[in-house]
């Protein structure tokens, strides 16, 4: 599948200082080079980079984590070699609070809850496999789930995962035959036509790996004519979560 987009441009920064660049991912880019032979998206911000602070050399990125090539929202860069190492740091030590939504069309029962499963990954056929206990060569997964409401039959869910496994917001859901909308390769009846699953990785939260702040970014959603219907209650969680991170 040949990306749409070459460029991009300072409508999909979503915040940018000398050590960090977040960038709202459009659902359909890689992150990272593969068999495909399209560009990635880390290529795509090192030439805007480079061409905004006339870098005639090229610019340094660090890719932190990954967002599967179907789902969209906000991805996290180091633009130097100390903040990848801390933002790598603060990856490993779940200090990096992540939210995403998701669009099923099943009611997950119960409606929150804490799913625990052991992955492993097929790369040869790229697909992962939930197991309810340790096998050989598993890694564990822990997420939250929380279903937010009921649109004509679609159900929306917010999830923020513990652990950042390949796939493991997809094939977790699924087994609780929740498979998001568009993703028939963790048991949709259908794909979509647009090369998108309804996955997206809203907000990111966390303490600025130089400047020891606290950073909150947030991925604007798709502008597909399916999830602006699910803005509004969308908004009003992220109203929650920061009043909870206020209090906090």
């Amino acid at each position: 599948m040949q990306n749409q987009y070459t460029e991009l441009t300072d409508a999909d920064i979503l915040y940018e200082d000398n050590h960090v660049i977040a960038v709202n991912k459009r659902a359909g880019d890689i992150v990272q080079v593969d068999d495909t032979g399209d560009e990635p998206l880390d290529e795509k911000v090192k030439k805007y980079i480079a061409k905004k602070y006339d870098k005639p050399n090229g610019a340094f990125l660090g890719v932190v984590h990954r967002l599967d090539r179907p789902v969209s929202g906000v991805i996290l860069f180091a633009k130097t070699s100390k903040a990848l190492e801390r933002l790598n740091l603060l990856f490993k030590s779940r200090q990096m609070h992540k939210t995403y939504y998701a669009v099923v069309r099943n009611r997950p029962e119960p409606p929150f809850g804490n799913l625990v499963h052991w992955l492993v990954k097929n790369p040869q056929k790229n697909v992962t496999k939930a197991h309810g206990h340790e096998v050989q060569g598993s890694q564990r997964s822990e997420l939250h789930y929380r279903l937010v409401g009921e649109l004509n039959g679609y159900y929306l869910i917010q999830v923020n995962p513990i652990t950042g496994r390949p796939h493991q917001i997809r094939v977790q859901l699924s087994t609780l035959n929740c498979p998001i909308v568009g993703d028939n390769k963790y048991g949709y009846p259908r794909g979509s036509l647009k090369k998108s699953i309804c996955l997206h990785a809203r907000r990111l939260q966390f303490m600025h790996p130089v400047k020891k702040e606290p950073v909150d970014i947030k991925a604007p959603l798709p502008k597909d004519g399916f999830w602006e219907k699910f803005a509004y209650m969308i908004q009003d969680k992220d109203h929650e979560v920061s009043l909870k991170g206020t209090e906090d």
